[in-house]
């Protein structure tokens, strides 16, 4: 029966294409048909089945907050011995209403199965604004005044511990993220939190890309970052203070948009807020909170003699690589601790061996690991020994003890018992070589007598010297042919150092053509960071060697008047800048990352197709 019905599901998920294939695919709108003033609402767009290349409406008349926020179900449902499958992919915007009036939000387009369909148009009737809200409260308004204005709740800095209170030992990990609703850029950490009294270990690495997430509070939606991560060890007793960190950024925020058209060809898709026009940047210094963390001593009542400060989850092996030996023979024994906590910080407990054997120094071993849940690994000791005479030896065992904070209570780990049986050595072992299993530390125990030297001297006919031989000419005419090249290539060098800036000029278009095809390489590969960057690149780029302007001198300005002085058309220098300035924000703007990677991609080929044509 077991074989029988793995045949039917097989055939029943083979089937699921073939039942699904007989639908039509549609893709529905649909909102709330009468809005106020100010008020926020949903727009949702619904297709039945997987589609790709999703295309949104350009929303006139109200103002996007976020999307599209993208989400899929599906369903399987087998009555009567038939077999239907649904399957729904949503497109979710939250727009805010601006100004009364009646609107029309024209349709969404999405591929399916290489054929493209389109959704059904929306009339919004847009009322005046309500004095007061269901709860009592005044309507806020869902963006920035035309002032510009950008208040605490828009965007801060957070510090948040796992705990507040923890022994002596016990780890701590503190998370440094930024909240908010608005694009930023620019990110630097001034000031970094102090932490006195305690040992601290990094647990994100300061050159990966920040993971970013969406968070709904108090109503509104808010794009997290985590910019810092920190395990805390406390090493001493009482109430600790973690000051502050500071963090400098630059917000993006938008004032009235104006309601004139533009030659732009882009405008439809950065009628987004986050790409408008009508924006102001805004230097901003976020603080954290300062954090008090309450540290006690482990407990004192059933804490064992043994007991060496360690605290965490912990596991504790022992090993041998052999029992039975000869005397003057080497064996390795290793003790291994593994788990979470205070690994780094942990004395690694030390063995009593007989008195008969001679010990080397343990080699220690760690491999810590550090990721978002905090510190983990193992450290091992290992020892060499060697027994120097013939007898029957014990190694007892030793105690290894940690705190559990979770258990709250002291946990004891035992190694194992070690019987080694030695044998006498063998009469002659003047050349015997003690070594360990990691071939290091390899020692003789008798030296007197080293190999015979074989390998012989390479040998010459009498009378042939170095002077006036072939070699000596070949040398002494080969270094004037290579110093009179090396004279050609220097007299080369400093005609073109005379000419710079014309070389610049000439290769402009060159380099930014090689920046912009590797931003494609990362646009397919989604690689998100490096792609802003290489566009980037490409853009300040052209305009530096194009009008030899230093990288340190280029700006928004800078830009403008250079353009300007080559007679640049006004829309080519208004396409620039806009492009310039989606460059550094997109980044951090909600919506579908993917197709404002591949438009800010296209447009920025056009707009240095556009200078190169129109500059000369």
């Amino acid at each position: 029966m077991k074989k029988g019905f793995g045949y039917l599901l097989v055939f029943m998920v083979l089937m699921i294409p073939k039942i699904t294939s007989g639908q039509s695919a549609t893709l529905k709108a649909s909102a709330k048909t009468n809005v106020e003033v100010g008020e926020q609402f949903r727009v949702v767009y619904e297709v039945n089945a997987e589609g790709s290349n999703f295309t949104g409406p350009d929303f006139r008349g109200f103002s996007l907050i976020t999307g599209p926020m993208v989400s899929t179900s599906s369903s399987i449902q087998i009555v009567n011995g038939r077999m239907d499958r649904t399957f729904t992919q949503t497109y979710t915007y939250i727009l805010s209403a601006g100004q009364e009036g009646e609107f029309t939000i024209e349709p969404a387009n999405v591929t399916v199965d290489g054929k493209k369909i389109a959704s059904n148009k929306l009339a919004i009737k847009v009322g005046p604004a309500s004095s007061q809200q269901a709860g009592g409260q005044a309507r806020q308004p869902a963006t920035q005044d035309q002032s510009g204005s950008l208040s605490s709740k828009d965007l801060y800095l957070r510090a948040i511990p796992d705990k507040r209170t923890a022994v002596v030992g016990e780890q701590i990990i503190i998370t440094y993220r930024i909240y908010t609703r608005v694009p930023v850029s620019s990110l630097s950490v001034t000031k970094l939190s102090s932490f006195p009294g305690f040992w601290t270990k990094n647990l994100l690495d300061n050159n990966a890309t920040l993971q970013q997430s969406t968070q709904m509070i108090d109503g509104q939606e808010y794009v997290l970052a985590e910019v810092r991560k920190v395990a805390l060890f406390p090493q001493k007793t009482g109430k600790l203070t973690i000051e502050p960190m500071e963090l400098e950024c630059v917000a993006q925020i938008r004032t009235q948009q104006s309601q004139q058209r533009t030659r732009d060809p882009f405008e439809s898709f950065f009628n987004d807020p986050f790409f408008n026009r009508n924006i102001q940047n805004v230097p901003k210094t976020l603080i954290s909170e300062a954090i008090t963390i309450e540290v006690e001593p482990a407990p004192v009542a059933r804490r064992p003699q043994q007991y060496n400060g360690a605290v965490g989850q912990f596991g504790f092996q022992s090993a041998i690589d052999r029992n039975e030996i000869k005397a003057n023979e080497a064996i390795n024994i290793s003790f291994t601790i593994t788990g979470s906590g205070n690994l780094e910080l942990i004395d690694l407990p030390r063995p009593i061996f007989p008195a008969d054997f001679e010990v080397y120094d343990p080699k220690i071993v760690s491999d810590i690991k550090t990721s978002a849940s905090g510190v983990s690994g193992s450290r091992k000791a290992e020892y060499l020994v060697i027994p120097r005479f013939a007898g029957n030896y014990r190694i007892e065992p030793v105690e290894f003890v940690y705190y559990d904070p979770r258990k709250k209570e002291y946990i004891t780990l035992r190694s194992q018992t070690f019987d080694i049986m030695v044998e006498k050595g063998s009469a002659d072992s003047g050349g015997d070589v003690v070594y360990s299993s990691a071939q290091e530390g390899i020692r003789y125990l008798g030296s007197d007598i080293r190999h015979i030297k074989l390998k012989g001297k390479k040998l010459k006919p009498a009378g042939s010297y170095f002077f006036a031989s072939t070699l000596y000419f070949m040398l002494v005419f080969g270094s004037l042919a290579l110093f009179i090249g090396a004279l050609i290539w220097t007299r080369k060098q400093e005609h073109l150092q005379q000419n710079q800036s014309l070389l610049r000029n000439r290769k402009a278009t060159k380099v930014a053509r090689k920046r912009l095809i590797n931003a494609e390489k990362h646009l397919k590969r989604k690689e998100q960071n490096e792609f802003y960057a290489e566009i980037s690149q490409a853009l300040w780029g052209y305009i530096s060697d194009k009008f030899t302007i230093p990288r340190s001198e280029l700006s928004f300005e800078t830009v403008e008047i250079a353009l300007k002085e080559k007679n640049a058309a006004e829309d080519l220098v208004e396409q620039f800048i806009l492009t310039l300035n989606n460059c550094e924000y997109a980044r951090f703007a909600p919506g579908d990352v993917n197709k404002k990677m591949d438009d800010l991609y296209q447009q920025g080929i056009e707009v240095i197709t556009k200078a190169e044509r129109s500059i000369k």
